[in-house]
């Protein structure tokens, strides 16, 4: 496999990729004269912009995930050319793209974007068109169910856990593992993403008998926290709550652990990634957590595989995003194969009907809001300042 990335910007890269039947549902297999030569994917992620980093770690996952597609001989024969484009990590862009991967070069599934808010933006692409969108790391739940009417959007998906499973999941673990009583919560208010985690945070906090002493909020330009955290830290906080990404994360938690604080710090998947250990000492990341879809340390197979794989090819550690989005390949894949077609429906169907299909983040089981039933993991970090497993949330 070659060690090489995706081009950034609005490029189109094809690859011919196959794959054989997975196992995720019972669409019969098509007559041969029903099976197309090949079927077009579409792939819309952040490649530049304030959140590349976990664009482009979902993207090398894809290219490794086609490439062994490839060599294991196919979806029923069938070739998958997936079209990349940039959307910058922008909403508008992301809206440009999905128009133009569905209205251009019709493709009846799109994998990504990777923020909630980009996915969103997705939406009305995926209804005008008819064609499935499947996010790999897009946790906020009006991605697939519309909160106006409480029903599910027939053509959008995820391979992750929900915001509301990840916020109580980062409640029981300060409540009961780390015996918190107050928290405050540190808010990313440009960020769907980090709203929604803030409110089912709030809630599961306080039905383990917590109290959230103050919530304060940034916006995606700061760089200096220390006015807001040092009003954080007055209230004294067992546990601050930061449901953001790693770039401003980072400095939250140098900033904070300059101005004295000594307490735990919690935050969620978008933790992921190379700048916390970055910008930290070790010293700085002691007493911090974060809920996250795997472990690199697992000691599955398909894990192991799956991470050597990528460090051979790309250098690093997969992140969870990365891992996100090559189980993302796979299920599209295996949808294929059970389709039978490059039919829009037909693959809606099929990914719709996905169920036990082994990833690397864990088994996959669409349920019929269109979110696999899956577990989480608490990660902190060594004394080198390395990430290290905690332990693992079964959903209730």
């Amino acid at each position: 496999m070659k060690n090489k990335k995706f081009i950034a910007g609005l490029v189109t890269i094809l690859f011919a990729v196959t794959m054989i039947a997975g196992c995720g549902g019972g669409t019969p297999d098509p007559t041969p004269s029903e099976t197309p030569d090949s079927v077009k994917v579409g792939v819309n992620l952040e490649l530049s912009g304030n959140v590349a980093q976990f664009g482009q770690a979902v993207a090398n996952a894809v290219e490794m995930a086609f490439e062994e597609i490839n060599a294991a001989g196919g979806a029923n024969g069938i070739m998958l050319e997936p079209v990349l484009y940039d959307n910058r990590s922008d909403n508008a862009e992301s809206l440009n793209v999905a128009t133009r991967l569905a209205s251009q070069d019709n493709v009846p599934v799109i994998i990504g974007p990777v923020t909630s808010s980009n996915t969103l933006a997705a939406i009305p692409v995926s209804e005008q068109f008819e064609v499935s969108v499947v996010t790999p790391t897009g946790t906020a739940t009006a991605v697939t169910v519309d909160d106006r009417t409480g029903e599910t959007r027939p053509f959008m998906f995820r391979t992750c856990f929900i915001d509301p499973f990840q916020g109580e999941v980062a409640a029981q673990f300060a409540a009961q593992n780390l015996e918190a009583t107050t928290a405050s919560i540190y808010v990313d208010n440009n960020s769907d993403y980090s709203k929604g985690l803030e409110a089912s945070f709030q809630s599961a906090f306080e039905g383990f008998g917590g109290e959230i002493v103050s919530v304060e909020g940034f916006v995606i330009e700061d760089r200096d926290f220390r006015s807001t955290l040092t009003r954080m830290i007055g209230n004294n906080p067992d546990v601050i709550f930061i449901p953001a990404y790693e770039e401003q994360v980072a400095l939250i938690i140098s900033q904070a652990r300059e101005l004295g604080y000594e307490g735990a710090l919690v935050g969620t998947d978008g933790w992921d990634g190379p700048r916390l250990p970055e910008v930290n000492s070790p010293e700085n990341l002691q007493n911090a957590y974060f809920t996250n879809h795997y472990t690199s340390e697992s000691d599955d197979p398909k894990v192991v595989e799956f991470v050597n794989n990528y460090r051979d090819a790309y250098g690093s550690t997969p992140t969870a995003l990365a891992a996100l989005g090559y189980d993302a390949a796979y299920v599209v894949a295996d949808a294929i194969a059970r389709a039978g077609s490059g039919d829009k429906i037909a693959i809606r169907d099929a990914i719709a009907s996905t169920s036990g299909f082994v990833g690397v983040t864990g088994t996959v089981t669409l349920d019929e809001q269109h979110n696999p039933v899956k577990s989480a993991v608490i990660l902190g970090f060594d004394d080198e300042g390395r990430q290290t497993y905690v332990t693992t949330v079964d959903p209730n």
